[in-house]
């Protein structure tokens, strides 16, 4: 309620303002309506009970955007109880406007309008202050922090209404939560030791300091005193000490001397004088020459020096006389030979000064592009004036900010893309396995492949946007740098599909026609062909083309009498006896038809040039004749042709039906008579055929007008005509080629055809790239060539005899000789002269002396190009290192200084170890007289130096690197290089570094080891081996030998894949060693087939010799043999010949006697009706051939019936379709575009497969599809790129740098092929460098020159290190020349600071120690995590006392904190030791092992005292860890009455035996007291205490207890033994009866 409240206030200020009015009348009525209402005068009735009412503001409505506009809302009155009245009854002047102006959003305003988010305020706490707060503080408090929100116009900065804004955006929060850690006290560390006494004799001082761990935060407690002292004596003082010491104060600031315009407008006076002396003096023309020069060039340096004005003046310092209290004394008491200088020159202090900024230079960024990044635009300023002796840096001279460039000239900028050339031809061979037999002949491979292309990046605005991927102008533009391209490459690998070609299939030879004419419109001579055909039943593709790939299709043999159209029989009519007899002989007419050469059926009309067949002449037997059957059909011919051992023979037979009579009937022929055999294919065994060789290439023909426009064909556009040829030769079979004409010459096969040429397509390359730049900074000492490239894209290449590409893809030339390296450097001038403090500060100084002592000189530096030549110091301020030194103290010697050379330098080693080198100086000037000058242990005229001993030795560092190949080298399989199919693996060498030291263990470069920096070694990248399969085993037969079956084939596994080879296809998963492929295949039903010769004659078993007739058995041959077109061939064994369908070989028959009836053989039976059921029937019948005689025996019924049974007799067929094959590839496929089979079978109603020729007749449906296509994913291997080259070394120096090198996969690995290796990257140890670093040494004492005390100074030294990069190699220092190269930056900071300023204390001064170093960063955690309020250190300075008096003039110690990144959580938990005696020792741990004072919760804190009180005393007795006085084991305690120890009594023994223990150990029962645990550990003692006395010495109850109840268990066991012993009673036999059942019952289960 109160947040909401809070936000209304603040988002309406304005609508705020009435409501306190209201307020007052509506708190009176809502709490008493009534009564108040009644007590009121009626006047003011109608304010108090009506009141007005307003709703919501509406819109804000109107014509313009803007501050115009109107909203409305609702304005009634109501009842205070709420219900709605007239407005009469509230009062008018009351009323509220319902409409007011409003500011009308659109929404083009969301560019002027914004919310502004002020800044959260502290977190304030929620919780009152009046709760209990809780003892332990674990997370904080929660806190609530707010913030101001407006909305304002952008432009001008002035805040608007908030409803503008909202329109567009939600109002941001106005306050959120927050959290109020737990206040963190003060943490201090543990005490350093006790320092030494301040005073080496008598009573002094020594102190122990602690620092600062962590500050106080979040309200914690301040620290406490980091500084503890103590009172130390030391022996008796022998000499009285001194109460006084002499104290230097600080220097003034410099000044410059009053005196100093006045005295150089004087000098210059005299020197114009001296100079026009001397100009009078000097003559020579040449002279004159030399020093105008010279002036010139003084000239030029004191130009060169307006960059630093350098004015040397003076400064002073106070010498006092100090008491030991601090108060100032009389210099007297501070007797000393030799006194402070007082005074010093010095340079005045000048800030540095610097220029007006320049003008912005123009944007880098020169085109317009919203998308990518800005540019940037730069101001500079130069320095006009150096700082000399400031502390402040110069600003920065150089500023950055992003720009945009706008207006209507800026172009936009150039954007980018990326452009693939075209698709390379697509290539099967990547994807073959190695052990694949098909890698060496990779031409006729085809299915699935893999083409790649190139890409290449183009600049591309929009209007070239359209040409992306498209080479349709046959432009492009020229490549530029990849990363100029952003957004993802486009893909370089695809997988493709070269169509396979169809093999051609043929259908079976048709039967050999008839002779007949090469071409019956044309029958010309008496030469005619017999001819059999085949017909292509699947066309071929690919390949050759067209039908040149399939064999020959039409066969012919010569032969005689031709003819076009014949007779032929269709039936014979029956035998009718001639002149209308019954019987004897008659003719047989035949029903005729006329056929073509192929067998057709034609008009009878073509025939008339045929010969008729005249009618059969016949033999109706009469009664008493023979009777032979009909003819059988003549046999196949037994030779396809004659030749000289061959001839074609057709057999026909007929057999005896009845004997004739012995009177009068005709009788039979003998047997030669029952057969007839006639030539048959007498044409001789020479077979011709046309055939043709492949057609040629396709070849323009000039003679057709090229097409208009281009075709498509075959799916590839063409644009000329031309023809191709092939060759066509006469072959007779198995001899070979002969003359054109004996084969038909009208059915030769075409010799031309007209082809469509596919387009020429000319090599396209883009336009070469831009020239790489050439390096455009200079790298001193290196001299090798460079050289700039340019390349070209090949986006098309030449195809069908297009253009080849002729340029060259890469070109090269070296660049120009590169820029001299222009180096610069600071060229220093002679020092000017030594520039003394003004005699008139100097004099007052004792010991003073005019015109000698210490001085200050300058010097001129200028900035020199390599050359000599002159250039700007800002060129030397960038590159030339830091500037010298432009001011040195320096000293004109008084009389009584010594006065000497500089020292030589020192003379070179010989080589030899442990040599010295020395160097050298001698006495200058009258100094040489001076006895002092001549004491060289003060002023040493040699100083030596041991030469450095050169001794080496190399060690191994680091790890070994990756096995890496030689730079080139890779393995490729059988000598050839299949992209994808390159494998990095071999021998290659891994290599470790080596570090080189000194006999110092000081780390040096390797070459001084005689080493190249590495040890390399011989290692083996295995290669992967693919998974290795068998060949196909053969195909097995069909399973099937009539229809549709499945035939199978299979591969074995061989060897597994290792190393990463390519995995093993998903084997089968009974067997996890096979590779299976199923297909369908089916058999011909009717391939082989029964041939039954004609039924013998029927054999009579009883035989009445006279009537030649009776029952009897007659027999055939049955054979098995081929069907072929021609007939039944060949005879074949019976096992491939349907057994069930097998006729009989043998019969029971009736021989009819002479006068008998004879009838002919059954007719075959009619069909039965479908479908099959049992009131259908079939029947068939006979003829009757001879009538009988007389007596004979009548004609039978000629007619047999027999129902229509399924399976048996009468059958159902159906289509049946076999199951998918697996996806067929061709032969030279590895994957791509297959195809499933699946094959038709009929099934007849019992099941068994028949010819398809059953279910055809019946024309059953066959809505099938039998072949589908299907896809083989393709083994992609993984592709890699080449590697990288080798990064930059991680390190510039030490052991532990590494190169880096990556490859990246280009194309991932698909199905069976290839996986990528994990190792995607290599590393190998850089060479060993040493660092080398400038280090400071540590600052020396405090050092007051000729005082006891006050402002002095300390110096330190910089010198160059060497170390190993390692955090725990200490650095050790080596010769300066080492860091001649490297910039003197100390700790990231370019100024060196060598000298500074201190304060030695006085004797008796209180002090602050120096500042502690930064404590480690420490967050603000809970329970290990951070809360987010960033990291902070600390340091501290203690306060150091010297005399206890002087404690009132100490400083307060000192606490510095600042923020870090790097910080850690850190726990504070309490330590105790163990026990000692009654105490131990508690104190407080950091968890990273630092004992610190603070951070642990005093609430928690161990105890560290467990002393009794009162102390124990009484003999035996011990403070227990309850703090409670208890009696030792053995003894137990006799109480007061007041609960205190009296007396330990010492407890008798009791022995109880162990039941568990058979040996009859012991136990003790002895009594401690209970509070008191054992000390023997539990579950192995065998003592334990009882306490049978309470703490007024009498027996406790349970005592009397326990023997009661001994003595009650005592009475029980006497009682039972008793029961025991006594001789039972004789028992009855029915209680034993009874009990038998459970006695057995017993036995029972015992013998169980």
């Amino acid at each position: 309620m109160g947040l909401q409240a809070r936000r209304t206030a603040s988002r309406s200020p304005d609508a705020a303002g009435p409501r306190p009015a209201v307020l007052p009348l509506l708190l009176p009525l809502l709490l008493c309506p009534g009564a108040c209402g009644a007590a009121a005068p009626g006047a003011a009735e109608a304010p108090t009970l009506y009141l007005w009412k307003t709703g919501p503001w509406g819109r804000c409505m109107g014509d313009e955007c803007g501050p115009g506009g109107i909203q409305t809302r609702a304005v009634w009155c109501a009842h205070v109880e709420g219900w709605t009245t007239l407005h009469t009854n509230c009062k008018q002047a009351e009323r509220p406007s319902n409409q007011q102006n409003c500011f009308k959003v659109c929404d083009w305003h969301k560019e002027l309008y914004d919310w502004r988010l002020g800044p959260w305020n502290h977190c304030q706490p929620v919780i009152s202050k009046s709760l209990e707060k809780p003892l332990e503080c674990v997370k904080g408090e929660e806190g609530i922090q707010v913030r101001e929100i407006m909305c304002i116009q952008k432009e001008k900065d002035i805040p608007a209404e908030d409803i503008i804004c909202e329109y567009f955006e939600p109002k941001p929060l106005l306050e959120q939560a927050c959290l109020i850690p737990c206040q963190q006290d003060c943490i201090v560390s543990e005490f350093s030791a006790w320092s030494e006494c301040s005073k080496t004799c008598g009573s002094g001082l020594q102190h122990r300091t602690r620092h600062v761990v962590a500050p106080p935060q979040f309200g914690g407690s301040g620290c406490p005193n980091l500084t503890e002292f103590q009172v130390c004596q030391s022996g008796a003082c022998e000499a009285e000490e001194s109460m006084y010491s002499l104290q230097v104060g600080p220097w003034s600031t410099c000044s410059i001397p009053h005196s100093r315009q006045v005295r150089q407008t004087r000098r210059r006076g005299k020197n114009k004088e001296r100079g026009r002396g001397r100009g009078k003096g000097v003559k020579d023309p040449e002279a004159r020459e030399l020093i105008k020069k010279k002036r010139n060039r003084n000239r030029q340096n004191r130009q060169e020096n307006k960059y630093w004005d350098i004015q040397i003046g003076y400064q002073t310092r106070e010498v006092m006389c100090t008491n030991k209290t601090g108060k100032a004394a009389d210099l007297s008491f501070c007797q000393q030979e030799k006194l402070p200088l007082t005074f010093q020159a010095c340079v005045i202090t000048k800030e540095c000064q610097v220029s007006e900024w320049s003008e912005w230079s123009p944007c880098s960024k020169t085109c317009h592009d919203m998308a990518s990044p800005k540019g940037t635009r730069v101001r500079t300023r130069l320095i006009r004036q150096f700082p000399i002796g400031s502390e402040k840096e110069c600003p920065e001279l150089e500023e950055k900010e992003p720009c945009v460039s706008q207006g209507d000239g800026v172009a936009p900028c150039a954007m980018y893309g990326w452009r693939t050339t075209e698709w390379t031809e697509c290539r099967v061979d990547p994807l073959l396995s190695q052990q694949d037999k098909r890698r060496g002949n990779q031409t006729a491979l085809c299915g699935g492949g893999v083409q790649t292309r190139e890409v290449y990046c183009v600049q591309a605005n929009e209007d070239l946007l359209s040409h992306l991927n498209t080479h349709k102008d046959k432009e492009a533009s020229k490549p530029v740098d990849l990363k100029s391209c952003a957004g993802p490459t486009p893909n370089t690998t695809q997988l493709c599909h070269i169509p396979c070609p169809i093999e051609c299939e043929v259908s079976p030879w048709t039967a050999w026609g008839p002779c007949t004419y090469e071409n019956c419109n044309d029958q010309q001579g008496k030469k005619g062909f017999k001819l059999r055909k085949r017909r292509i039943t699947n066309e071929p593709t690919g390949g050759s083309g067209g039908a040149g790939n399939c064999p020959h299709l039409l066969e012919a043999i010569p032969c005689e009498e031709p003819s076009c159209y014949d007779w032929k029989a269709v039936r014979l009519g029956d035998c009718e006896p001639d002149n209308g007899r019954e019987c004897g002989p008659g003719t047989q007419i035949q029903e005729i038809v006329c056929i073509n050469s192929d067998g057709e059926e034609v008009d009878r009309q073509l025939c008339r040039d045929a010969i008729f067949p005249i009618p059969v002449a016949c033999d109706a037997p009469c009664p008493k004749d023979c009777v032979l059957s009909m003819w059988s059909a003549w046999s196949s011919c037994s030779h396809t042709c004659s030749g000289k051992t061959t001839e074609g023979k057709q057999i026909r037979a007929r057999s005896i039906l009845a004997y004739a009579g012995e009177e009068g009937g005709v009788q039979c022929p003998n047997s030669s008579a029952l057969q007839e055999v006639r030539s048959c294919n007498e044409h001789p065994c020479t077979v011709y055929h046309w055939q043709t060789g492949p057609w040629g290439q396709c070849i323009e023909d000039t003679s057709v007008s090229s097409f208009n426009t281009t075709t498509t064909w075959h799916g590839e556009t063409s644009c000329s005509v031309g023809m191709q040829t092939r060759k066509v030769i006469c072959v007779r079979v198995n001899v070979g080629q002969v003359g054109p004409k004996k084969c038909p010459e009208s059915l030769r096969p075409e010799t031309v055809k007209p082809c469509l040429l596919p387009c020429r397509k000319d090599c396209i390359v883009t336009p070469y790239s831009d020239w790489t730049s050439c390096p455009s900074s200079c790298k001193e000492g290196d001299s090798g060539i460079r050289k700039q490239t340019r390349h070209q894209v090949i986006i098309q290449l030449p195809a069908n005899g297009g253009k080849d590409c002729t340029d060259p893809l890469y070109e090269e030339k070296a660049c120009e000789a590169p820029q001299v390296c222009q180096s610069y450097r600071w060229k220093t001038h002679k020092w000017r002269r030594c520039q003394l403090v003004p005699w008139s500060v100097q004099q007052d100084s004792p010991g003073a002396q005019e015109g000698c002592g210490p001085g200050r000189q300058a010097r001129a530096i200028t900035c020199r190009k390599q050359d000599g030549g002159q250039t700007g110091i800002h060129e030397c301020l960038r590159y030339a290192g830091p500037v010298p030194a432009l001011t040195q103290a320096c000293q004109i010697p008084c009389q009584d200084d010594c006065q000497f050379t500089s020292w030589s330098k020192f003379s070179s080693c010989n080589g030899d170890c442990g040599a010295v080198r020395t160097r050298k100086r001698t006495i200058v000037g009258k100094s040489k007289k001076k006895e002092k000058c001549k004491n060289s242990h003060l002023y040493p005229l040699i100083e030596t130096q041991y030469c450095p001993c050169d001794k080496y030795n190399a060690q191994p560092v680091g790890n070994w690197s990756d096995c890496i190949l030689p730079e080139g080298k890779v393995e490729v399989l059988l000598g050839m290089k299949v992209q994808g199919d390159i494998k990095e693996c071999g021998q290659g060498y891994r290599y470790q570094a080596m570090a080189c030291y000194d006999q110092n263990g000081r780390l040096v470069e390797t070459s001084r080891c005689n080493s190249h920096g590495y040890i390399e070694e011989a290692c083996i990248i295995p290669c992967p081996s693919d998974c290795k399969l068998s060949e196909w085993s053969n195909w097995s037969r069909c399973s099937k030998s009539c229809g549709s079956g499945v035939k199978v084939r299979s591969k074995w596994l061989r060897e597994k894949p290792y190393n990463g080879g390519r995995p093993c296809p998903k084997l089968d998963h009974v067997n996890q060693a096979q590779v299976y492929e199923v297909v369908p295949c089916h058999s011909d039903c009717s391939q082989y087939i029964w041939v039954t010769e004609p039924w013998s004659i029927c054999k009579v078993t009883f035989v009445n010799m006279r009537d030649n007739c009776g029952e009897g058995v007659q027999t055939r041959k049955v054979r098995c043999m081929q069907n072929t077109a021609d007939g039944p061939s060949d005879h074949v064994e019976d096992y491939l010949c349907d057994p069930e369908e097998m006729p009989l070989g043998s019969r029971e028959c009736k021989l009819p006697c002479p006068e008998d009836c004879v009838i002919t053989e059954w007719g075959p039976w009619t069909r039965c009706t479908l479908p099959c059921n049992q009131s259908s029937f079939r029947q068939r019948s006979a003829d009757p051939i001879r009538q009988p005689a007389d007596e004979g025996r009548a004609c039978p019924d000629a007619v047999e019936k027999e129902p229509c049974n399924l399976n048996k007799n009468c059958f159902h067929y159906d289509y049946n379709v076999t199951d998918w094959s697996t996806c067929q590839l061709s032969e030279k496929a590895v994957c791509g575009n297959g195809m499933k089979t699946r094959m038709l079978d009929c099934v007849r109603s019992d099941g068994k497969s028949v010819n398809l020729k059953y279910c055809e007749e019946l024309g059953l449906e066959k809505n099938w599809q039998m072949n589908t296509s299907c896809v083989v994913e393709c083994p992609v291997n993984c592709q890699l790129s080449d590697w990288s080259p080798w990064s930059e070394c991680s390190q510039t120096c030490g052991l532990t740098g590494k190169m880096i090198r990556r490859r990246t996969v280009t194309q991932p690995f698909q199905g069976d092929g290839r996986p990528c290796p994990a190792l995607m990257e290599q590393s190998k140890p850089c060479l060993v460098k040493p660092c080398y670093r400038w280090q400071y040494s540590q600052w020396s004492a405090c050092q007051v020159q000729d005082a006891q005390c006050g402002e002095g100074a300390r110096t330190r030294n910089i010198s160059c290190v060497v170390s190993d990069g390692s955090a725990d190699d200490f650095s050790k220092v080596v010769d300066e020349e080492f860091c001649t190269d490297i910039e003197p930056i100390i700790d990231g900071n370019k100024k060196v600071v060598l000298e500074e300023t201190c304060t030695q204390p006085c004797p008796g001064d209180c002090y602050l120690k120096e500042w502690s170093s930064w404590s480690l960063c420490q967050l603000t955690c809970v329970n290990g995590e951070d809360l987010g309020f960033g990291g902070i250190q600390v340091r501290s300075r203690a306060v150091i006392i010297q005399e206890l008096e002087n404690q009132h003039l100490c400083p307060e110690q000192m606490l510095e904190t600042k923020s870090c990144d790097d910080g850690q959580c850190y726990e504070y938990k309490w330590m105790a030791s163990a026990w000692k005696g009654s105490s131990r020792t508690v104190w407080c741990q950091r968890s990273d092992g630092i004992n610190v004072t603070g951070g642990c919760l005093v609430v928690r804190q161990p105890d560290a005292d467990r002393s009794c009180n009162p102390p124990c005393s009484q003999p035996h007795s011990y403070c227990s860890e309850t703090r409670i006085c208890s009696c030792e084991e053995g003894y137990t305690e006799v109480m007061s009455s007041n609960g205190t120890l009296e007396q330990c009594t010492l407890i008798p023994v009791v022995v109880i035996p162990t039941v568990e223990d058979k040996r009859g150990d012991v136990k003790t029962s002895r009594a401690v007291h209970p509070t008191q645990p054992s000390s023997n550990p539990a579950g192995r003692g065998r003592t334990w205490f009882l306490q049978p006395f309470g703490p007024d010495g009498r027996l406790k109850t349970w005592v009397y207890g326990v023997a009661a109840g001994a003595f009650v268990l005592l009475v029980f066991i006497v009682s039972m033994i008793y029961l025991a012993c006594k001789k039972p009673k004789k028992p009855q036999r029915r209680q034993n009866n009874r009990l038998k059942p459970l006695t057995l019952a017993y036995d029972g289960d015992a013998d169980m």
